[in-house]
């Protein structure tokens, strides 16, 4: 060995053991209680949504400003179909004299209402009903050897009753309803008949409906336009949104209203109206 290696041999360990043998800095270690720690987590995770949600709305657009309104349209109707039944009633003994009697009385309806113009393809005749009548009898008997009244009761029959019912549906309604008012002068032929009250239809609805809800929706627009003029010559933009409405049908000049719309079939007149809701953007 050469003595310089002993001498480099002894300095490196001489600088090893002097490292070594140096005093070391001591770690502090903070220990949280729980809550505070979680408090701390909680915070963090808040402080990251509130950065992430801001960027957000600074990179949102602002949304344009809308204008809803509401359109309506009105039209007076008259009915083009009328619908209308009378009920002939007879009484008889027992159902063979009741029917007799009950066909003589259809057979004078159907022949006035020919009579009166009424077209026999539009007179239809339901099937004849026949059902037996009874009346209830209360009698008082005292049982033998008592003095005690006793009440009892018995049905017995009185006869048969028959009924039918004719019906007339027309595109003439001022013809049926004169002959609805009239039919019952048969009474004085010993008919017994019973007039109801007609029924008014309007066949071209559906059409009607059409050009109603685009008269409504050309009111809505009307107004949203004479709305922004008056706030400052705003205009108005596209359609967003449109919805439409309960169709009411009332008799003329009513006011009702019903949530599920109204069908009158009551009057000869009525009025159609329509209700439209569009939301358009403003410029």
């Amino acid at each position: 060995m050469h003595p310089g290696s002993e001498s480099n041999t002894n300095a490196n360990t001489n600088a090893t053991m002097s490292t070594d043998n140096q005093p070391q800095r001591p770690v502090r270690s903070i220990s949280l209680p729980p809550l505070a720690a979680l408090a701390l987590a909680l915070g963090l995770v808040g402080s990251t949504y509130i950065a992430a949600t801001t960027w957000r709305d600074v990179r949102k657009q602002p949304e344009k400003n809308n204008i809803r309104i509401t359109g309506s349209a009105k039209k007076r109707i008259v009915s083009d179909l009328i619908g209308w039944s009378a009920t002939i009633e007879s009484k008889g003994s027992d159902r063979t004299a009741a029917y007799v009697s009950l066909k003589g009385g259809t057979d004078k309806v159907v022949e006035f209402l020919k009579a009166q113009g009424i077209k026999p393809d539009e007179i239809k005749t339901q099937s004849a009903e026949v059902a037996e009548e009874f009346e209830t009898v209360r009698e008082d008997k005292v049982l033998p050897g008592t003095t005690v009244a006793v009440q009892s009761e018995t049905r017995k029959s009185t006869g048969f009753r028959a009924l039918q019912v004719v019906t007339v549906n027309s595109t003439n309604v001022q013809q049926i309803e004169k002959a609805s008012r009239e039919i019952t002068s048969l009474l004085e032929q010993d008919v017994f008949v019973t007039s109801h009250a007609p029924s008014y239809y309007y066949t071209r609805l559906g059409e009607l409906k059409l050009e109603m809800l685009a008269e409504a929706a050309k009111d809505a627009r009307n107004r949203a336009e004479n709305i922004l003029r008056s706030a400052g010559n705003t205009g108005l933009g596209q359609l967003v949104d449109s919805s439409m409405g309960i169709i009411n049908i009332n008799p003329a000049n009513s006011t009702f209203t019903s949530t599920e719309g109204n069908n009158d079939t009551s009057s000869y007149e009525k009025d159609i109206i329509t209700i439209v809701r569009a939301e358009y953007m403003v410029n």
